[in-house]
């Protein structure tokens, strides 16, 4: 009795899929946590804190008046200014109640004049016991 066996030329696919379907559930995972809106370099908590003379801070009342360090201002004159002082570094200080609209208005002119360094100052949140 003689048999007739052939070689499966049939690649088993099933492995292959399994791989690609684990892959495409981590890059959907994964992909909204790559997407970022603005740089923002928050200090370390070991770093010496700066003092007041070699920070400057930019705040937004909640009436839309833009004060640089304790000076109103307006948004040209607050570029023309950080233009003048070549700082790198700002803080930025926004009321919770301003528009979103003129924080990213600000935000987009720092950016412009070549600020690259931009912190979010904010309050911390109240511990729940």
């Amino acid at each position: 009795m003689q048999r007739n066996r052939r070689a499966l030329s049939e690649i088993n696919v099933t492995p292959f899929v399994d791989v690609m379907l684990v892959l495409l559930i981590i890059f959907m995972v994964t992909a909204p946590l790559l997407q970022q809106g603005i740089d923002v370099n928050l200090p370390q908590a070991s770093a010496k804190e700066m003092g007041p003379s070699e920070r400057t801070v930019i705040t937004i009342h909640k009436n839309g008046k833009i004060y640089l360090d304790k000076t109103a201002i307006t948004l040209k004159e607050l570029t023309s200014q950080l233009e003048k002082k070549k700082d790198s570094e700002v803080f930025l200080k926004a009321d919770k109640d301003v528009p979103y609209g003129l924080v990213v208005n600000v935000m987009g002119e720092l950016r412009e004049i070549g600020i690259e360094k931009l912190g979010m100052v904010t309050e911390p949140k109240a511990r729940m016991k």
